[in-house]
């Protein structure tokens, strides 16, 4: 019984002790860094290539290779270096663009932006509501004067829609050989059809042939020769009241005939001007010494011996110095979706000094804006330019009516043979029943309006 008691007494003083040794349990908060991910919104411009614009350029400008080369490499490109905006210049023929932007103006599908198209065939255009009127545009050009010589097609009803950009006129070129035969007190720079003839049937006197071009091939350039001429005797450019260009029987018509027919019976032609279709090979070949031919083949010829030759105006009448004037212009396409690009190019191309860069570098063709001057020198396509931009500025010019008309060959074959047979093969006279029966057959060839 003892012993049971100091055992369980032992026990419960372990016990006692054991408990009073535990160690006691704290609760302690401790603050720990953890690591998280955090979503944050922010912007960040990251650079996108944006396709370049891109121009489509139609014209009927331009076609021969070398012209297509110079336009697009010197012209184009220093264009699209500046503003980014590319050039897909395109040529085709006057018929075929006017009848590709009908479909796209029919479909709603505008792809062409800009056409350059020949001055007689703006009326197309216009009439047809293709082009866009340009008079805001042109207005805010304070550095340049667009020549009017065009305005009779570009502008209609007071409203401009074609802006030129290259233009020629008719020029007076004579070898340096038949100086000697030029009439007392005359002068090429202010030459008269009278003097003109009576120096070419002097040449033919004198040299035992006739020495002046003009083209007598068929359909060729004569009607554009003679065209100036009538207009130097009082005939009024195209699109004014009749008579008007072209025209063969009018009083002012017969009055350039006269001069023509004093010529061919002179014998003053060279003898083969029937197989001439242009004057430069003649001109250069010296089988011909005098001419009144287009600005840009003057130019040919003055550029390849400029010592051998001297340039003047085409000669004047009456009226004054008579000239058909060609130009090329501008339009931008109704429902083109690039109108601001367009204008950049449309004001590019009309700067001073690229008016100059162009027409010299694709021909020797004049420039329209006539701050050009300012930028010319002094060699020989510069000369011919200067000369013919006076002719363009002081002229009685007119335009080509080539709508007016059905077929324009036609037309010119109207002219060609009376030049043969009244001219080369007539007396000296005019024959007034004969001018009138080709009148007959050139009023037949008109479009009924």
């Amino acid at each position: 019984m003892t012993r049971k008691v100091y055992l369980m007494a032992a026990v419960a003083l372990v016990v006692s002790l054991l408990a009073a040794c535990a160690p006691k349990t704290v609760t302690v908060t401790v603050e720990v860094p953890v690591e998280r991910t955090v979503e944050v919104e922010r912007t960040v411009e990251v650079p996108v290539e944006v396709p370049a614009q891109t121009l489509v350029l139609s014209s009927e400008m331009f076609a021969p290779p070398a012209e297509q080369e110079f336009f697009i490499n010197e012209i184009l490109k220093p264009f699209e270096e500046e503003t980014g905006i590319t050039v897909n210049f395109q040529v085709i023929k006057g018929e075929d663009m006017f009848d590709r932007v009908t479909v796209q103006q029919q479909t709603g599908h505008v792809t062409t932006d800009l056409v350059l198209v020949f001055n007689g065939r703006f009326s197309w255009w216009t009439d047809a509501g293709y082009v866009m009127p340009l008079d805001e545009v042109v207005n805010e050009w304070t550095d340049r004067t667009i020549l009017p010589a065009f305005d009779r097609n570009a502008v209609v009803d007071g409203t401009r829609y074609f802006v030129p950009i290259s233009a020629d006129v008719y020029l007076t070129i004579a070898n340096n050989k038949a100086l000697d035969y030029l009439p007392e007190g005359a002068s090429i720079d202010s030459l008269t059809y009278e003097q003109y003839a009576d120096w070419a049937v002097a040449i033919a006197e004198g040299e035992g042939e006739g020495k002046v071009c003009v083209t007598g091939v068929p359909q060729k350039m004569w009607i554009y020769q003679f065209g100036s001429s009538a207009l130097s005797y009082g005939l009024n450019p195209a699109g004014q009241p009749e008579p008007a260009f072209p025209n063969v029987n009018s009083e002012p018509s017969a009055a350039a005939w006269a001069i023509w027919a004093k010529i061919g019976a002179a014998n003053g032609f060279m003898p083969t001007v029937l197989n001439v279709d242009n004057c430069v090979d003649p001109l250069m070949r010296e089988e011909a010494w005098l001419s009144v031919t287009h600005n840009a083949r003057v130019g040919q010829v003055y550029a390849s011996a400029e010592a051998q030759y001297t340039v003047g105006p085409a000669p004047a009448g009456p009226a004054g110095i008579g000239t058909i004037a060609g130009a090329h212009g501008i339009g931008i396409v109704k429902g083109t979706q690039n109108y601001d690009a367009a204008v950049q190019l449309l004001e590019y191309l009309t700067r001073p000094e690229i008016q100059v860069k162009i027409n010299k570098g694709t021909g020797g063709f004049i420039p329209v804006v006539a701050e050009a001057l300012d930028y010319l020198g002094e060699d020989p396509t510069d000369e011919i330019i200067r000369k013919a931009l006076l002719v363009l500025q002081n002229g009685v010019t007119s335009y080509l009516p080539i709508s007016d008309f059905q077929d324009w060959g036609a037309v010119k074959k109207v002219f060609d043979d009376v030049f043969q047979e009244m001219v080369l093969n007539g007396d000296g006279t005019v024959d007034q029943a004969l001018l009138d029966d080709a009148q007959a057959r050139l009023d037949a060839l008109r479009v009924e309006q």
